[in-house]
């Protein structure tokens, strides 16, 4: 019987292949209230390889955390990570009846190895109460936590921009001015794609607006979202969770027949996350970055959301748009051979110093297996 060095009532710590249902019991009820983070979000990257730590309370069955994980890096390494699209954010699982104990139980439990000797979870909100526990309950378990900076996100008050008046009047002004200059080019159109109206081509539709975009000719593409057939599948495997293709959204200008520009959304009960944007280069100067931006702003504010969460990075049009610095996010990486995370500090980032949890209790607790 494996016994821990961390004092928690009765508790069941077991390594799943896959991706179970219990993700999806977690994901309804979180700490951090990412209703998300299902089990289609976690595998859609590598559906076939993943694996999933659980944490379950013996007395009333209840599930405690789930850290479903697939390889990071080189194999011979036997790294993991919490995977997901990059954008929101990635993170495991935790109750938020889970005290710091419990979880710290669950990392320092023999089963616990499925998370490999290095594991990473990140881009992280730094202030995420998720993310805190986390790191304070691998601290008690001998975890050595390494952590970078990640960028800042921004965001806007969509209640402030509701009561203010959206559009402001110059904007409005502006936004009319490009449709009138869009309308002398062809017809312009609206469309939206959400739950079941989500299909191939609407993914197909966005990744032909990447492919004529910037992105297409200034980088390698691996930003993109649905320029390539396996970009496109990770976004298929995700929307056929029913939950997350209604969560999911997309807001594409069409010109006559032609997509010209795209807005893709994700709605976190009041927030709203911008995943991805485009818009085609030929047109550029007929503001359809722009028309886009606005018009996924909008419906966002009529569908009564108070948060619209642009993600890190481009600051010019975040700005202009209303946005303003709102957290920092963080890449952190959990070690368990302290020779080894000396090492890795050096290219990753430095030790995290022990959370107020770790300090506070000195000599560790023996419990239970």
């Amino acid at each position: 019987m494996y016994e821990s060095r961390i004092a928690a009532d009765h508790l069941t710590v077991a390594a799943v292949e896959g991706f179970p249902p219990e993700i999806n019991t977690l994901a309804a009820r979180n700490l951090a209230g990412h209703g998300f983070l299902r089990a289609a979000w976690y595998a859609a990257r590598a559906p076939e390889r993943g694996r999933t730590l659980l944490l379950r309370r013996d007395a009333d069955g209840s599930v405690l955390a789930a850290i479903p994980t697939i390889v990071f890096g080189p194999a011979v390494a036997r790294a993991r990570k919490v995977p997901g699209s990059y954008w929101p954010l990635r993170a495991p699982l935790i109750a938020p009846d889970c005290d710091v104990f419990e979880l710290a139980h669950g990392l320092d439990h023999a089963a616990a190895r499925c998370l490999g000797p290095v594991w990473r979870v990140g881009p992280a909100r730094a202030d995420d109460p998720a993310t805190v526990l986390l790191i304070a309950a691998a601290q008690l378990a001998n975890w050595t936590v390494l952590s970078r900076g990640a960028g800042t996100s921004w965001v806007i008050d969509l209640n402030a921009a509701r009561t203010a008046g959206y559009p402001r009047p110059s904007v409005a002004k502006k936004l009319r001015a490009a449709w009138r200059k869009l309308e002398e080019n062809g017809t312009p159109r609206w469309r939206y794609v959400r739950g079941a109206d989500w299909n191939t081509a609407a993914l197909e539709d966005m990744g032909r607006i990447e492919a004529q975009s910037w992105i297409a000719r200034t980088t390698d593409g691996s930003d993109a979202k649905f320029m390539t057939p396996a970009q496109r599948a990770l976004w298929s495997y995700a929307l056929g969770d029913p939950v997350l293709a209604e969560n999911l959204s997309a807001t594409i200008l069409m010109l006559d027949d032609r997509p010209i520009a795209f807005s893709f959304d994700l709605d976190d009960g009041p927030v709203q996350y911008g995943i991805a944007g485009s818009y085609v280069e030929d047109l550029k100067r007929l503001n359809i970055g722009k028309l886009a931006n606005y018009r996924a702003m909008e419906d966002a504010i009529n569908d009564g959301q108070s948060v619209m969460d642009m993600g890190v990075g481009d600051t010019g049009y975040k700005e202009e748009m209303g946005a303003t610095e709102g957290y920092d996010m963080i890449d952190l990486l959990f070690v368990r051979n302290r020779t080894a995370a000396r090492m890795l500090a050096q290219a990753w980032g430095p030790e995290l110093p022990p959370s107020p949890s770790t300090v506070a209790i000195t000599p560790p607790r023996i419990v239970h297996g």
